[in-house]
């Protein structure tokens, strides 16, 4: 048996076998198949683990914690943190203050708690009394206002119902012309008034005659060959213009015996023409009586 580390005897037979070398030695290093010492001194993977520990690799709560701390406050987030401590401030002095009544109305008695309730009611009550006051006031003061508004507008509107009476207002409507014609002459001025009472009986409502407004005052007279109407002379032919409702009117003239007959004796023409817009224009100025006053207080 041929022992380790011993040459083979010279002159054995069979092939010749290459001596069997012990393991390297603790100090030898074995170079790389292919490269020198010095290439195996590059970096490498065994030879980096060689230099010496490499460091731990940080894991993510890690690297939050180093970027948050430590903290790096700017100047806008020191503001809003102001801005919230003073919120939570209030907030907690108002709980607090809600606590601290809270905490009083469960420690009061039974009998302040009645006479707390009571008051409340009684208040309450109070001010539905007060509101309902003032709606009523302001329902009073809508109704006067309307009522004035409407007494002001009835009292326009009858003020122009006499100014049409009195002559002193302008008026116009349906009505009838009448023209009278007088080539002889023989028109006298109770002809002409008993025409102007007959059409008031019809239900005239405003007359002229020759440009002169016919009120509830005026004369007739006669005056030479002319009549005066409330002193003003009017001449032939005689204009009548009337308001009122044409179908009355007109047959109140043409009744046997009536205006239009008696004229027609006295050879004087009449015609007598309906219109659904009459303008009376003629005014007469308003007269202030001298001893006549108003009775209303």
């Amino acid at each position: 048996m041929v022992q380790p580390g011993t040459p083979a005897p010279s002159g054995s037979s069979g092939p010749a076998s290459s001596p069997v070398w012990p393991g390297p030695s603790a100090g030898a290093e074995r170079a790389p198949v292919g490269g020198t010492a010095e290439g195996a001194g590059s970096a490498g993977p065994r030879d980096a683990r060689q230099d010496g520990p490499a460091e731990p690799e940080l894991t993510g709560r890690q690297r939050l914690g180093q970027g948050i701390w430590p903290p790096r406050i700017t100047r806008a987030q020191l503001i809003v943190a102001l801005l919230l401590f003073g919120l939570g401030f209030g907030l907690a002095v108002q709980v607090a203050s809600n606590s601290d009544s809270d905490s009083a109305l469960r420690g009061a008695r039974q009998e302040d708690l009645v006479r707390i309730l009571d008051e409340l009611d009684g208040r309450t009550q109070r001010l539905e009394d007060e509101k309902q006051g003032l709606e009523k006031q302001r329902q009073e003061l809508e109704n006067s206002s309307n009522q004035a508004a409407e007494a002001r507008r009835q009292t326009a509107e009858k003020e122009k119902q006499l100014g049409i009476l009195a002559g002193t207002v302008a008026a116009q409507g349906p009505g009838i012309t009448i023209s009278v014609g007088d080539p002889k002459g023989t028109v006298q001025s109770d002809m002409l008034l008993d025409a102007i009472q007959e059409l008031r009986a019809a239900g005239a409502e405003a007359i002229q005659v020759n440009g002169v407004r016919v009120v509830a005052n005026t004369f007739v007279s006669d005056s030479g060959k002319s009549v005066d109407v409330d002193g003003n002379k009017i001449n032939a032919p005689y204009r009548f213009k009337v308001i009122g409702k044409p179908q009355d009117l007109e047959p109140a003239l043409n009744i046997p015996g009536g205006v239009v007959q008696t004229l027609e004796k006295e050879q004087a023409t009449v015609t007598v023409e309906r219109s659904d817009k009459i303008v009376v224009d003629a005014l007469r100025a308003a007269k202030r009586p001298d001893y006549a006053r108003s009775s209303s207080q």
